[in-house]
């Protein structure tokens, strides 16, 4: 019984939450991923079109709610999230024809769009804080578990329960069917094709009449749709806040570093190492040693860092992922 409350303990504070937290990762680490591979820069406003994305969301949700509009035991959010991600795509395009379209046309050095992408970052944060404000925000209604605790514990007959949320379950199958419609999309159609063809010869895929200005239209929407399902599914399992998204670019570039940069299957793979790592490592693990040892009592919660240092689990994996593989575990471009 001892072993089993502690596989359900596992379950409940690292696998299941882990597995969400990695889903919102890859999701986000993809969109750098193909910016970067495509378009050749690392774009640092990614973050911020994440928070901007999941405002228009949380605005939408708001007017769907006030007419009256409900999915039932499902959040409003998703029914607001095609219109949040076309009206963030709209911004979107008009930032890249306003700033990055002049720099790819001279050819500037990637530093210059890296810096370009950072304005576009302070201008982004303050139109999201201008839009929605500072404070956090729930916007997740529905039902909120598919098992809770209790249900859990009247079932198994264990101490320990075990709650998987709603919100967690949306992560992982949206995220899942995200990744297996852009796979198919980058192998099985003629544009998914033109962007690889695009991304590995800039110059051959020119001369065999690829349109770049489509190419780049279309990274663009692929990107900004795989932020702002991104940022709506992070806002949804926790909460908004326009700062968040500032932080998490963090382990959103390390996933992608870790994973191999332009590489999207890396970036999945990625985005769960970070993730798995992160929750790991800041667990507290005291309550498991003990159901595993009942005879040994640590004085100490075996937790090797508190959660307020969690993105620095990802600034540790990036720096030694740059250091002794910098193409990363997928061999993707050299940062």
């Amino acid at each position: 019984m001892d072993i089993a409350n502690a596989l359900v303990a596992i379950l409940n504070f690292v696998v299941i939450p882990a597995a969400a937290y990695g889903s919102q990762l890859a999701l986000g680490a993809l969109g750098v991923t193909l910016i970067y591979g495509i378009l050749r820069f690392s774009n640092f406003a990614h973050g911020d079109t994440m928070a901007f994305g999941t405002a228009m969301v949380i605005l939408l949700t708001w007017a769907l709610q006030a007419m009256g509009v409900s999915l039932g035991p499902i959040p409003t959010a998703l029914l607001a999230l095609p219109f949040g991600i076309a009206l963030t795509a709209a911004l979107v395009l008009m930032t890249d024809r306003w700033v990055y379209r002049h720099y790819r046309r001279v050819r500037a050095d990637p530093i210059v769009l890296v810096m370009a992408s950072v304005g576009v970052m302070f201008v982004m944060n303050g139109l999201t804080r201008l839009v929605i404000g500072v404070e956090e925000i729930r916007f997740d209604d529905g039902a909120r578990f598919i098992i809770s605790v209790q249900q859990f514990k009247a079932w198994s007959g264990l101490a320990e329960g075990l709650s998987f949320r709603t919100t967690q379950a949306i992560t992982l199958i949206v995220a899942a069917l995200s990744c297996w419609a852009l796979f198919r999309f980058l192998n099985r159609t003629r544009s998914g094709k033109a962007m690889r063809a695009y991304s590995d010869n800039e110059d051959l895929a020119l001369l065999s009449g690829i349109d770049p200005e489509r190419v780049v239209r279309m990274t663009w929407i692929i990107a900004t749709a795989l932020a702002v399902m991104a940022g709506t599914l992070y806002g949804l399992d926790k909460s908004f806040k326009a700062f968040n998204y500032f932080q998490i670019l963090l382990p959103i570039f390390a996933a992608a570093i870790v994973g191999g940069l332009g590489s999207p299957t890396g970036a999945v793979a990625g985005g769960f190492i970070i993730a798995f790592s992160e929750v790991a490592v800041t667990y507290p693990w005291k309550k498991i040693a003990g159901y595993l040892f009942p005879t040994w009592q640590p004085d100490g919660l075996l937790q090797l860092l508190s959660t307020e240092y969690k993105f620095a689990v990802s600034f540790v994996i990036l720096i030694v992922v740059l250091l002794f593989r910098p193409t990363g575990l997928f061999r993707g471009k050299s940062v």
